[in-house]
């Protein structure tokens, strides 16, 4: 799947679609995801709940 970003003030922004964050069980209402950068590739995951 290719994306584009979209300028969102002074950044840009990813807007994931639905079924993607069904795909990986995250709720964006409450849910957090945690971002990490290896070999210049973004992975994104759900964050853990503390």
């Amino acid at each position: 799947m290719k994306k584009k970003l979209s300028r969102s003030g002074s950044g840009w922004a990813l807007f994931m679609p639905k079924t993607l964050l069904e795909l990986i069980e995250v709720d964006p209402e409450t849910d957090l995801l945690e971002i990490k950068v290896e070999n210049n590739v973004i992975k994104l995951t759900k964050a853990q709940q503390s």
